[in-house]
């Protein structure tokens, strides 16, 4: 199912669940009610910045979904492994307002995933992309299959300080506000690259 456009493959062109589609077919052109979700992207292998504003497109290409703030780049140190032993991060977050039920948005992080050929094979392995749900609206849940808020994201600058941004106001629910947490943590690690840039879909 690969799309071409101008003579070469898209990976981020990616099909959604039919169920998907008729869940939020009707929805689509107004977004009624919808609510609002925060989505950290990380790639660190690859073009880092290419893929980050692939899946952003890929993203706003959901039906459901509607891509509403990018924030600015940071490089980070990759995290759990021995330094030096991978390349580093490019990190980014993401503001979305969505009709999608989270299980749903989260398929589509999969997919959005799947698209540039993500391998799962080792935990704190390098990968092409890493599209994590960090909230979605004031939900607070302890489902395995996606856990809400994301248990780490309260200890990671490398999503704090891109989330603090975009909405410095911001609060994680069940921890507090973002500004406080990331005072708490500081930004050792996570440098912002003021010459780097992504950019909102068109």
């Amino acid at each position: 199912m690969t799309a071409f456009t101008g003579g070469h493959s898209d990976p981020t062109v990616q099909p959604v669940p039919a169920s998907v589609v008729e869940q939020v077919d009707a929805a689509d052109t107004t977004l009624q009610n919808p609510r609002r979700a925060v989505i950290a992207l990380g790639s660190n292998l690859g073009n880092r910045l290419e893929t980050l504003q692939g899946a952003i497109d890929a993203l706003e290409d959901t039906p459901g979904v509607r891509v509403k703030a990018v924030s600015p780049v940071y490089e980070t140190e990759p995290w759990g492994v021995e330094a030096g032993s991978q390349p580093s991060y490019f990190n980014a977050v993401v503001v979305l307002k969505t009709t999608l039920p989270p299980s749903s948005l989260l398929e589509r992080a999969h997919a959005v995933e799947d698209a540039f050929r993500r391998v799962r094979d080792e935990r704190w392995g390098p990968r092409t992309l890493d599209v994590d749900i960090v909230s979605y609206a004031d939900v607070v849940s302890d489902d395995p299959q996606l856990t809400l808020p994301h248990p780490r994201a309260h200890e990671r600058a490398f999503v704090l300080a891109p989330w603090y941004d975009v909405d410095p106001e911001a609060l994680l629910p069940g921890q507090g506000a973002i500004a406080d947490l990331l005072a708490g943590i500081g930004r050792e690690g996570v440098a912002a690259r003021a010459d780097l840039e992504l950019h909102l879909p068109e």
